[in-house]
């Protein structure tokens, strides 16, 4: 059996954790530089506001109603997140962090363990450690796992937030009630096409012929169909480490000259290098790319990206950077206004496990400088050591607006309780 825990209204539930007035009032998370709406609490569902809405288009609505609007704090969710992940680790030795909200168990040689009451225990243990709400689903399968949780999650009172797919008969009345578009794995563009020949639930996708649906959906649609067959097929996964990484950014203004945009370029590149070095990777090819502001009509425009071959792998920042400001001489032209700059490295190689080349290799000398930078960073903040060649007064900041503090994380936010 697999259990998918959910929390609930995630980034919305962390705010409420340490604002208990918010109970029962309309709450909304918005995105990066405060755009859109990426978070709702349940009355913020009940009265109408989309996901994905700008912020600045239901400003009238959240006032009439009282919406709690707050920025994205990622450093709290990040944290929270750990602490929940940490307490559902105790419920089985074998889990799947999906996201940040998300994780799979696999419940192997629990047929003597009563699954209803085990569901129960992991809600109750992680709202009362951490005052998140869970949803949690069981069933043979991950799909139906999947499948499960959702109804854990829109029916909980007669749920209790825990469901569990055990007979035949809950797996059908599961697949009957839910649309084709819900179905984990099945995207927009499938659920057209399914909708086109009838198909328009669960149980009707598991009808299919099988040879059908691997030729239109390939192995995975076909291995899914399996899975919400009730026949195992989707197993746990370990995390796999990215195959390219991005650092990218609008910028506040329009840059002009070559010292500003290659500055921005040079830190953008020690960005990438040091999540690099996260995942114990080195990089083989940079790519980097500017463009103009598309929205400025008035404006001549201009967009490029150059793809440099690294003569070795690295993730050494100062490297990194090198070839990134030799790519960016290629592609920069004045007299253009630039809003937006990147870079994107990829082709990885473990950085244990590199070819040496005949004319030329990476800086060892690298590699004990770079650990002693990310210990620095890590133990006073980010940012706080630094390449020459950057801004060392410049700091790159969201627009956030309405941000909470963080509780968890800074000592200054933390909360004081007079008693």
């Amino acid at each position: 059996m697999f259990a998918l825990i959910d929390c609930n209204n995630f980034y919305a539930s962390c705010e409420r954790v340490f604002r208990p007035d918010l109970n029962g009032i309309p709450v909304v998370v918005l995105s990066n530089n405060d755009g859109c709406v990426i978070a709702r609490s349940n009355e913020a569902k009940a009265i109408g506001v989309p996901m994905g809405a700008p912020a600045f288009e239901n400003e009238e609505l959240f006032r009439k109603n009282n919406v709690q609007v707050f920025s994205a704090n990622f450093a709290l969710y990040g944290d929270m997140s750990h602490r929940v992940m940490t307490i559902l680790e105790e419920y089985s030795p074998e889990m799947e962090i999906y996201s940040i909200d998300e994780a799979f168990l696999k419940l192997k040689n629990f047929d003597r363990i009563d699954l209803y009451e085990h569901g129960k225990s992991m809600r109750n243990k992680v709202y009362k450690w951490t005052g998140i709400p869970v949803s949690v689903g069981i069933a043979p399968t991950k799909s139906l796992a999947k499948v499960a949780n959702r109804i854990a999650k829109k029916f909980p009172e007669k749920t209790g937030n825990v469901y569990i797919i055990d007979t035949e008969e809950k797996r059908i009345k599961a697949l009957k009630w839910l649309s084709v578009e819900d179905v984990w794995g099945i995207g927009r563009q499938h659920s057209k096409r399914l909708y086109a020949l009838g198909v328009k639930t669960a149980y009707d996708f598991t009808q299919l012929d099988p040879y059908w649906v691997q030729k239109q959906m390939a192995i995975v649609g076909l291995r899914l169909q399996k899975d919400l067959k009730g026949i195992p097929t989707l197993d746990m996964e370990t995390v796999q480490p990215k195959k390219n990484i991005a650092t990218t950014r609008t910028f506040e203004k329009n840059y002009t000259e070559w010292n500003d945009l290659s500055e921005r370029v040079t830190t953008f590149a020690v960005s990438c290098a040091e999540k690099l070095r996260q995942q114990h990777s080195c990089c083989n090819t940079v790519m980097v790319f500017v463009h103009t502001n598309w929205h400025r009509k008035d404006l001549d425009q201009y967009s490029r990206n150059i793809v440099v071959k690294l003569p070795f792998p690295t993730n050494s920042g100062i490297e990194l950077s090198k070839y990134a400001l030799l790519g960016l001489q290629k592609i920069f032209k004045k007299g253009y206004q630039y809003k937006k700059a990147g870079v994107i490295v990829m082709d990885f190689t473990p950085d244990n496990e590199q070819q040496l080349g005949l004319f030329e290799n990476r800086n060892d000398r690298h590699i004990p400088l770079m650990e002693a930078i990310d210990k620095i960073n890590h133990s006073y903040g980010q940012q706080k050591v630094r390449l020459a060649s950057q801004d060392q007064k410049k700091v790159w900041k969201m627009k956030q607006e309405k941000l909470s503090p963080r509780y968890t994380t800074k000592l200054s936010d933390i909360i004081i309780i007079r008693c």
